[in-house]
């Protein structure tokens, strides 16, 4: 059963949109529809944060709470916001009175032009909705999505870590269990449907669903977070016909673990993992922190970061190195392969007609066993790998101390795949590590690769680079105490 309305909460009001283009982003809902023009329009493509604004949703393990998070508006399909709470910077106030994360930047001088201050404000505002006395490093991490080019960033950090203790209740607190029944009534309608010149819309609530909707529609455009595929309407102006969002498919927003591996959802997004991977693998962790930004992080997802199959996914590289796995399902029949084994070539991989990704399964660290990853990019958040480098390492004692049992080491942005080294692997290969190796090893990694020049990086810089990498990774394994990461000195 299914509706062709989609209703969710506008700040307060419950709102239902019908006859509109599912490929309508909530940034252009705002602002063309419901005029609301104080969410502002900078880059189109989840980069720059003007356009922030917060989604509140029902926590999936406590139906009584609601969980705040910002996202980027621009690169937000309007049909995304069903069953859920969208706040916008225009409804912060109350009366007169500024909300605290408005007074707090007044208070410090933190706006100058002005447009890139209601996007700092929702972001602040959201962090201060989870924890109302943040420490600097988690003022950092929210406001990283967030650019200013007129105050500088000292004053607006020092409002975003000004304590809301003290506060009164905002108008958000104090309608929040008003919102928690409504969004819970919402949630209890059909899957929501939308239409709008020649172009659908369908978000199916349950596997089966999704997997009849792709049986009968196979050249619908799946949806996740859209972090990646809006770009392809907001920056490139494509219209897709069908889009199919697997945000409400409840098997695909779990996490669970066994004995030996974790298994996470594709439609779950990083911010809802990316604890639980930085405790088994902490450069993980450190790596998916520099995945876009918290409000991408916020929507992206495993599925679609995997999905797209593109060569410079910051991902793909570290699950291959791990040896993970995905499991694939079409119409009730599930297969699981090696990730791996997805890729084919540029945009090509091994999907069936109909057939999606339910989940990615990673192993569990043993004993001996290392991660190293280090992604190469102009700057250290929001930007995009020039190479992206794993390595995973298993060393047991040996008769020449301690040697590689095995060793997988692969590498994004090096060719029109994500794709390993066999070559540099062999030379590492039941040995133990020593600085000749290491430079056979990089010798090796030019037969592995010959990598492409674009607009990030030339061919050889990127060689150059992925050799050094190698190096690195045997000074850090040799020495724990050595700080060799930018960040280390940040």
């Amino acid at each position: 059963m299914t509706t062709n309305t989609v209703r969710f909460l506008l700040n307060n009001d419950v709102v239902s949109i019908e006859n509109i283009d599912p490929n309508l982003t909530v940034l252009q809902y705002l602002r063309e529809i419901q005029f609301s023009t104080g969410t502002k329009e900078g880059c189109a493509s989840g980069d720059c944060g003007a356009c922030t604004v917060v989604l509140a949703e029902l926590d999936p393990s406590n139906i009584d709470q609601l969980e705040y998070k910002s996202i980027n508006s621009c690169i937000t399909f309007v049909g995304n916001l069903h069953g859920k709470q969208l706040i916008t910077v225009e409804n912060l106030k109350d009366g007169a009175k500024l909300h605290h994360a408005q007074q707090t930047i007044v208070d410090n001088h933190g706006s100058q032009c002005g447009f890139c201050t209601p996007g700092f404000v929702m972001s602040s505002f959201a962090l201060h909705k989870h924890n109302q006395n943040p420490t600097r490093d988690e003022v950092l991490e929210a406001l990283a999505g967030n650019l200013c080019r007129c105050t500088g960033y000292r004053s607006i950090i020092e409002a975003a870590i000004t304590s809301s203790k003290s506060c009164d209740e905002d108008s958000f607190a104090q309608h929040y269990q008003n919102t928690v029944a409504t969004l819970t009534e919402l949630q209890k309608l059909p899957a929501p449907k939308l239409a709008g010149n020649s172009h659908n819309y369908f978000a199916p609530k349950n596997i089966d669903e999704l997997a009849t909707e792709l049986t009968n529609e196979p050249s619908a455009t799946l949806v996740a977070g859209g972090t990646d595929l809006a770009l392809s309407v907001t920056q490139n102006l494509a219209t897709i016909d069908k889009l199919v969002y697997v945000g409400q498919v409840a098997e695909l927003t779990t996490i669970e673990e066994t004995e030996s591996e974790i298994i996470i959802g594709s439609a779950l997004p990083y911010s809802k993992f990316i604890d639980t991977l930085h405790h088994y693998y902490p450069d993980l962790g450190d790596m998916i922190e520099r995945i876009g930004s918290k409000q991408v992080r916020n929507t992206g997802t495993l599925g679609g970061n995997i999905g797209n199959a593109s060569p410079i996914g910051d991902m793909p590289p570290a699950l291959i190195a791990l040896g993970a796995t995905m499991t694939l399902h079409v119409n009730g029949v599930e297969r699981t392969i090696l990730v791996e084994d997805y890729f084919v070539d540029y945009k090509k991989t091994v999907l069936k007609p109909s057939e999606f990704i339910k989940s990615v399964q990673i192993p569990k660290p043993k004993a001996g066993q290392t991660l190293k990853l280090y992604k190469i990019s102009k700057r250290i958040d929001d930007d995009i790998s020039a190479v992206l480098a794993a390595f995973f390492i298993e060393q047991k004692a040996g008769q020449q101390g301690l040697e590689v049992t095995n060793v997988r080491m692969a590498f994004g942005g090096m060719a029109a795949i994500p794709k390993r080294a066999p070559a540099a692997e062999a030379v590492l290969q039941g040995n133990s590590l020593s600085k000749q190796l290491v430079s056979q090893a990089k010798a090796a990694l030019a037969t592995d690769f010959q990598p492409m020049s674009d607009v990030r990086a030339s061919s050889e810089y990127r060689m150059t680079v992925a050799q050094n990498l190698i190096e690195k990774c045997y000074l850090e394994l040799q020495s724990k105490v050595i700080e060799t990461r930018v960040v280390n000195y940040a």
